[in-house]
């Protein structure tokens, strides 16, 4: 049986602009889930909680490796700026802008944590750069599910590996299909 029938994934849309297909945002957990794997090298730089799931999973070595992802329910939450700001000040203490937050695994809950992403700065910076909007919303996502499986970027070791490890998940879904066809709806002047 594969970890994507087995994983249950919520999906709330919170942007009244965006497009998220549930189907492919599903598919894109489940192959992260099969595929993506920490490298020995990324050992000294994750969580001490994942750094000991990681050890076990290198100790296993019997069928696949489990994903590196924690247990349980996951999920996703897609919202504007602004309330991702609100969210960043309520739960962080700090109201500025940013891209994603996550919420950690509760094990005795049976969740494997909550990504929030936002759609805005999603946009905004795939149209400043030049970016694919899809691929960039994709990475925001990969880059939550990363703080889930244990990755920090606060020290710039930590960050580096981090950034290592999301260029390993995007290409992973790219040689899957696996980024999802995100799209923005113009919003309406009034």
């Amino acid at each position: 049986m594969s970890r994507d029938s087995i994983r249950s994934v919520l999906i709330a849309r919170r942007h009244p602009g965006v497009r998220v297909p549930s189907a492919a945002v599903k598919r894109l957990v489940a192959v992260l889930d099969e595929g993506f794997r920490v490298l020995p090298a990324d050992l000294p730089h994750l969580l001490p909680n994942a750094r000991a799931r990681a050890r076990a999973q290198f100790a296993a070595k019997k069928g696949p490796p489990p994903s590196v992802l924690p247990a349980g329910e996951l999920s996703l939450v897609f919202l504007s700026d602004a309330a991702l700001a609100e969210l960043h000040g309520s739960f962080l203490g700090d109201p500025s802008l940013t891209d994603v937050i996550t919420f950690e695994a509760d094990v005795l809950a049976g969740t494997a944590g909550e990504v929030c992403v936002s759609v805005d700065t999603a946009a905004r910076y795939a149209r400043e750069e030049g970016r694919d909007f899809a691929e960039e919303l994709s990475l925001y996502l990969v880059h939550g599910l990363l703080h889930l499986a244990g990755y920090d970027d606060l020290a710039p070791a930590r960050k580096r590996r981090m950034r290592l490890a999301e260029r390993r998940a995007l290409q992973l879904l790219r040689q899957h299909a696996a980024i999802p066809a995100f799209q923005t709806t113009p919003r309406r002047r009034r």
